[in-house]
C-alpha cells in the first residue's frame, strides 16, 4: 500500500494532476464563454447553448441531428479517424519540442523543420519514377529524406548555440522564416505544380496521384493522369501514399492511415531513449546543468547539436507523414506564413510536461478539441474559435504547471501535518 500511495502522491502524480487541472479549467472557461456569448446573442437560443456545451465536451461522438432537429450521439468512425489523423503531426511536433527541452533548449523552430521535411518528402516522392522503382521503396526514401532534411535544419540553431552561444529561440525564429521562403521558392520553380486545372497552379500534386513525365511537341513537361494526345511518356511517378493498414475499414470515411501508428511508435522509442539509455541520461544532464555535465566529462556541445538534430528529425517526420498521407494536394503558397502545427506542438509538449508518452495523449486531446470546434461551427450559430479559447487557457495554465504542482504539494503537506504523527510515536 505504501508504494501505491507514493506513486500517486509523488512527483509523477502531481504532474498528472496539474495537467488535469489545466484541462478542466480550460474547459470550464470555454463553457463560460459559450454561455455568455449565447446569452448576449439574440440568434442563439437556450437549446443552442446546451448544444454548444455538449459539442465542446463530446463533439467527437456527434452523429448529426435527428428528424426533430435534436443532436444525437454515438460512435462516429469518421470523426474518430480524423481525430487520429490530425493528432499524427501534433504527436511528432510535440515530441520535437519535448526532446529539445530535455536538453535545456526551447525548440521554437519546429515549423521550419516541418517545412524542410515536407519539402524534401514531396520532391523525393514525386521525382523518383515509380514505373521503375517500387512505390514502397520510394515511400521509405521520402520518409527518411524528410526526417534527414528536418534534422539538418534543426542542426543550424544547435550549432549556433553550441559554438557561438547564440540563443536558440532567436536562431529558430530566423530559420523558420528562411525555411518558409526557401520552400516557397523551391515549389514555385519546380515542375511538380498541378497545372492541368487552372485553379490549382499553387498546388503540388498529391503523392498518391499518378503523374507522368512526357514530351509534348518537343517540350518536356509533367502532367496528371490525362496524357495529351501524341505525347511520349518518359516515366510515371507518384502513387506513393502511407498504407491504411486496415484503419480505413475501422474508421470508415476518415483520412486516417498508418502514419498515426508510426507517430506513436516514435513516441515510445524516444521515451525509451530518454529514460533508459546513456544517451538520454547525457542529454538530460546537459539540460539540467550544462557546465556540471561538462565537468563530469559529458560532451555538452555535441549533445546540444544532437538534441536539436533529433528534434528537427521529429518535426521533419511530422511534415513527411502529412505529405505522404496522399489525402490532399499541398497548397504551398500558404506556407509563406508558418504552419500552425509546429507552434501547436509547443502547447502539446507543455501539456504533457515534456513526457514522450504524455505527448501522445495531449496531442489526441488537442486534436479532439479541433474536431469538436468544427462540429460547433457546422451545427450551431457559434464559431470554432471557442475551442481556441479553451486551448489558450490550457496552454497558459500548463506554462504555470509548476505553480499548480507547488500548490498541490503544499496541500498534501498540510494534510499530512493535520493527520499528526503515528499513535505509536505519541506513546
Amino acid at each position: 500500500m505504501t508504494e501505491k500511495k507514493s506513486l500517486i502522491k509523488g512527483n509523477g502524480g502531481q504532474i498528472l494532476f496539474a495537467s488535469i487541472i489545466s484541462i478542466l479549467i480550460g474547459l470550464f472557461a470555454g463553457i463560460v464563454v459559450l454561455v455568455v456569448v449565447g446569452m448576449t446573442n439574440n440568434s442563439i437560443s437556450g437549446s443552442s447553448i446546451w448544444d454548444g456545451v455538449r459539442l465542446v465536451l463530446i463533439g467527437v461522438f456527434n452523429t448529426g441531428r435527428d428528424a426533430a432537429g435534436s443532436l444525437t450521439f454515438g460512435f462516429n468512425p469518421t470523426f474518430f479517424g480524423n481525430m487520429l489523423f490530425r493528432a499524427m503531426p501534433l504527436i511528432l511536433t510535440g515530441l520535437s519540442v519535448a526532446v529539445a527541452y530535455k536538453t535545456g533548449l526551447f525548440n521554437i523552430g519546429a515549423p521550419g523543420q516541418y517545412l524542410a521535411g515536407i519539402c524534401a518528402t514531396l520532391f523525393i516522392a514525386l521525382s523518383i519514377p515509380t514505373s521503375s522503382v517500387p512505390a514502397w521503396i520510394v515511400w521509405i526514401a521520402a520518409f527518411f529524406g524528410g526526417m534527414i532534411a528536418g534534422a539538418l535544419w534543426g542542426c543550424i540553431p544547435g550549432l549556433l548555440k553550441s559554438l557561438l552561444n547564440i540563443n536558440e529561440v532567436i536562431a529558430c525564429i530566423m530559420t523558420n522564416w528562411l525555411a518558409a521562403c526557401l520552400v516557397t521558392w523551391a515549389f514555385d520553380s519546380s515542375k511538380l505544380k498541378n497545372v492541368i486545372d487552372g485553379t490549382k497552379t499553387g498546388y503540388i500534386y498529391k503523392t498518391s496521384t499518378i503523374i507522368n513525365d512526357v514530351i509534348v511537341d518537343g517540350t518536356r513537361t509533367v502532367v496528371g493522369a490525362n496524357i495529351p494526345e501524341g505525347a511520349t511518356v518518359l516515366a510515371t511517378r507518384g502513387g506513393v501514399a502511407t498504407p491504411k493498414l486496415g484503419l480505413d475499414s475501422l474508421f470508415s470515411g476518415s483520412q486516417v492511415n498508418g502514419g498515426i501508428l508510426i507517430a506513436i511508435l516514435l513516441a515510445v522509442i524516444f521515451y525509451i531513449i530518454m529514460e533508459k539509455t546513456t544517451l538520454g541520461y547525457q542529454l538530460k544532464a546537459c539540460g539540467s546543468n550544462r557546465f556540471a555535465a561538462q565537468y563530469a566529462g559529458i560532451p555538452d556541445k555535441r549533445n546540444i547539436v544532437l538534441s536539436m538534430a533529433l528534434a528537427g528529425a521529429l518535426a521533419g517526420a511530422a511534415g513527411s507523414l502529412y505529405g505522404l498521407s496522399g489525402n490532399t494536394e499541398f497548397f504551398w503558397t500558404t506556407y509563406q506564413s508558418l504552419p500552425s502545427v509546429g507552434f501547436t506542438g509547443i502547447a502539446v509538449a507543455l501539456l504533457a510536461v515534456n513526457n514522450p508518452i504524455g505527448v501522445i495523449f495531449s496531442a489526441l486531446f488537442m486534436s479532439l478539441l479541433t474536431i469538436n470546434g468544427q462540429q460547433l461551427t457546422s451545427l450551431t450559430a457559434y464559431n470554432e474559435y471557442i475551442t481556441d479559447v479553451i486551448i489558450a487557457v490550457i496552454v497558459y495554465l500548463s506554462a504555470f504547471s509548476l505553480i499548480i504542482r507547488t500548490w498541490l504539494g503544499k496541500r498534501r503537506k498540510k494534510r499530512d501535518e493535520k493527520s499528526g504523527p503515528a499513535k505509536g510515536v505519541q506513546a
